[in-house]
């Protein structure tokens, strides 16, 4: 049988999307690229607009320098410990709520899943939720930075609707009639089953806790705590401060290039961890956000 070939209007359009596609990977890629690049240039390579597709100047300083602030490092370890305990408690509320939230018998799960939703429209806002915390014993505290959005109600949305799909009550009748619990059930059947909505849950909580920001800021008074994001937050303000006070000297401004190159070293450090965890998850989020999002 002979293949249908493509029409004029078909080869067109596959044309006009394969150059808007190669726009868009562009304008998305570049500014990584340049970071790349920048960090590795000569810093007055870059002030006189040299660096644009390649390095120019070849130049670690930045890397160097970074290598040797202790502050940078301190919070690098606190994003990391934040990161992984989080991502952990993030886990253990999330997979047993949502599972707990899909099946059919749960008495009351309309009722809970409509407390639910509901915090997800109205909060008590900043004041009240820093005097909760206060109160509670949590200001300045990492635990501050675990807790603090322990259960993020779209995640667990995404994860019942994976359960619903993906685990039919036929299984767990199965499984009762062979003599299993329910906590054995969910530990030994639902659990190894459902890897991939539990990979992709890991990395929205671990990069929203890398990349949190807001609640270090608020909710933490020591410097010794704080993490990246707010470390690298001070370094930038310190820096245009300077800057204001110290606009037209001569030595400043090669002290500020300077700090130019380090904050294009730091980005590139802040993203090392996303990178590594990335791939090795990847090939789940297909398979578990589409099936979570099959029906709600």
């Amino acid at each position: 049988m002979r293949a249908i070939g493509k029409t004029k209007g078909d080869v067109i359009f596959d044309i006009i999307n394969y150059v808007i596609l190669s726009i868009l990977l562009l304008v998305l890629v570049y500014p990584i690229y340049f970071i790349v690049i920048a960090s590795l240039s000569d810093p007055h390579a870059i002030y006189r607009g040299e660096v644009i597709y390649k390095i120019a100047g070849f130049n670690i300083d930045g890397y160097t320098r970074i290598l040797h602030t202790p502050q940078i490092w301190i919070g690098y370890r606190n994003s990391l410990l934040y990161m992984t305990v989080g991502t952990l408690v993030n886990l253990f509320i999330t997979i047993p709520a949502a599972y707990s939230l899909s099946r059919k018998d749960l008495i009351g799960k309309n009722i809970i899943m409509g407390i639910f939703v509901f915090t997800m429209f109205f909060g008590g806002g900043l004041i009240p939720t820093f005097i909760l915390i206060r109160d509670l014993n949590l200001y300045n505290t990492p635990w501050i930075m675990i807790i603090m959005g322990g259960l993020n109600v779209y995640n667990m949305i995404v994860s019942r609707t994976f359960f619903q799909v993906n685990i039919p009550n036929e299984l767990l009748e199965a499984a009762k009639i062979d003599g299993s619990t329910n906590t054995y059930f969910f530990l030994r059947i639902v659990i190894p089953l459902s890897k991939a909505i539990i990979a992709v849950m890991a990395l929205y909580y671990g990069v929203g806790h890398w990349n949190n920001f807001f609640t270090g800021l608020i909710y933490l008074k020591d410097k010794e705590l704080y993490p990246l994001q707010v470390v690298l937050r001070d370094i930038l303000t310190q820096n245009q401060v300077l800057a204001d006070m110290m606009s037209g000297d001569e030595s400043f401004i090669e002290q500020q290039k300077i700090a130019d190159s380090i904050k294009y070293g730091v980005i590139i450090v802040a993203c090392i961890p996303m990178l590594i965890l990335y791939p090795f998850v990847q090939r789940y989020f297909v398979k578990g956000v589409m099936i979570g999002a099959i029906k709600g």
